[in-house]
């Protein structure tokens, strides 16, 4: 039975909430988790298509320095697999495919020294960035007012390069490139190590995949305390009182000395809050736009592209819905699925069609990549987050030009009683699963040591 007046009330069920309040959980501290939709993990979504079947319509990868990822594989006894990285992957530009081994591209001469250089100059700007205070950098202002985009216009002299490190950052950023500074872009690239790291699968981000699912360690994690979470529980009212803070949902009103906030930014702002937010963190949220991705996934009996010695992988300017493939099969390889991320504007006008329509392009697309077998799907599917109310994209959301110097850390800054979670409050791994998890740790170790004063 939950409990109506916990010391702690969590925002959110996410990788983040749920982090939050297994902290709280060790610590003997009651608290009450409110998630909105039916289901755990937030951006995280498993979705089981059959017994043996599923894909991972949200989060889905871990890698090196992602070390809370790994303990909590350990700690619950959670399998994780190398995302398969053997054989050509595809380039295509300007509908000429090509193939390649590695992770850069085949590309004319000149335009591969260009992309090596803009690379290595993002890694070094990168480098120079403090976590903790991004507007501290002496060029802080230079690099707020700069959208991405035009860094990469400027520094890329062949369009053969500007193309495909456009595709890699828009692939690592989920948005167009005019939607970011350059200033966040060098924070995350430093947040998540390197640029290396982000784009790399040996070595890097998307090295493994956890066996059963992402979502799968979420629900592990939350065992331990089923009563003290309540699904279908959006919370549209907090308000401080005489007895404490009150908390109204869909499923009942709450009293709490502390609150958690563990949403996607947006939600933010649909929440009633009384005292109100700081004026900082609302009129940062008012221009903080969600990442658009939209992942797509068509499966096969077998992943049959292996025998013919493809990886699955393919990166492709705008004349595809899909800036990148991957083959994201099983483990056990019972069946072949390769999914297609397409991001902004693609994802956008892609989405728009009818899934017929959108299963439609996919393959007709992967049968000009892997030949006749590719027409012999069993199944698609897809999905993206933009379109579900309790997330409205991702993979987080954005600090656009200006926002980093004139909101500064003004968004994870918590003020007693109310806490903030979230990947987007996380200066380690900002962004990814890892920075949820390290994110709700951080914030519920400020309630513990809040509620000692």
């Amino acid at each position: 039975m939950s409990n109506s007046s916990p010391k702690v009330l969590i925002v959110g069920g996410g990788f983040s909430g749920i982090s939050a309040a297994k902290k709280l959980h060790e610590s003997g501290i009651s608290f009450q988790v409110l998630e909105a939709r039916e289901r755990l993990g937030g951006r995280v979504f498993t979705k089981t298509l059959t017994e043996d079947l599923y894909v991972d319509f949200g989060g889905q990868w871990i890698g090196p320095t992602q070390d809370r990822m790994y303990e909590l594989c350990r700690e619950y006894g959670i399998e994780y697999f190398e995302t398969y990285n053997q054989g050509k992957n595809i380039l295509d530009l300007r509908g000429k495919i090509k193939t390649y081994t590695g992770v850069i591209p085949k590309i004319d001469l000149f335009s591969l020294l260009n992309l090596d250089w803009v690379i290595r100059k993002l890694e070094r700007l990168a480098r120079q960035i403090d976590l903790n205070s991004p507007w501290s950098h002496p060029k802080a202002g230079e690099f707020d007012s700069q959208m991405l985009e035009d860094f990469l216009r400027k520094n890329s002299k062949t369009n053969a390069c500007y193309q495909v490190i456009r595709v890699g950052c828009e692939t690592i950023f989920a948005c167009e490139l005019h939607e970011l500074s350059l200033l966040h872009a060098l924070f995350y690239i430093k947040s998540g190590t390197s640029l290396d790291c982000l784009i790399n699968i040996k070595n890097g981000a998307q090295l493994h995949r956890i066996k059963g699912g992402m979502q799968t360690i979420v629900d592990k994690m939350a065992e331990a305390f089923p009563e003290n979470i309540r699904f279908n529980s959006p919370v549209r009212k907090i308000e401080k009182t005489d007895s404490g803070i009150l908390v109204t949902s869909d499923s009942g009103s709450f009293t709490c000395e502390k609150v958690i906030f563990a949403v996607p930014p947006p939600l933010l702002e649909e929440i009633e809050i009384f005292p109100g937010l700081s004026e900082e963190k609302k009129n940062l949220i008012k221009d903080y736009p969600m990442g658009r991705v939209g992942k797509c996934f068509m499966i096969y009996k077998s992943p049959f592209w292996r025998k013919s010695g493809f990886s699955g992988q393919a990166v492709s300017d705008g004349n595809t819905p899909f800036q990148t493939l991957f083959d994201c099969s099983p483990a056990n390889s019972n069946y072949g699925i390769l999914m297609g991320f397409t991001i902004g504007n693609r994802a956008k006008s892609h989405f728009e069609l009818s899934k017929e329509d959108r299963k439609s392009q996919m393959q007709k697309l992967l049968v000009s990549y892997f030949g006749s077998e590719a027409a012999n799907s069993i199944r698609y599917e897809d999905f993206t987050m933009t379109d579900e109310t309790w997330s409205r994209g991702c993979y987080a959301a954005l600090m656009p030009t200006g926002a980093w110097t004139n909101f500064r850390d003004s968004y994870r800054k918590s003020a007693d009683p109310f806490f903030f979670a979230g990947t987007e409050a996380a200066t380690r791994w900002h962004g990814y699963i890892e920075g949820a998890v390290l994110a709700g740790e951080s914030a519920a170790n400020e309630v513990l040591i809040s509620l000692k004063k």
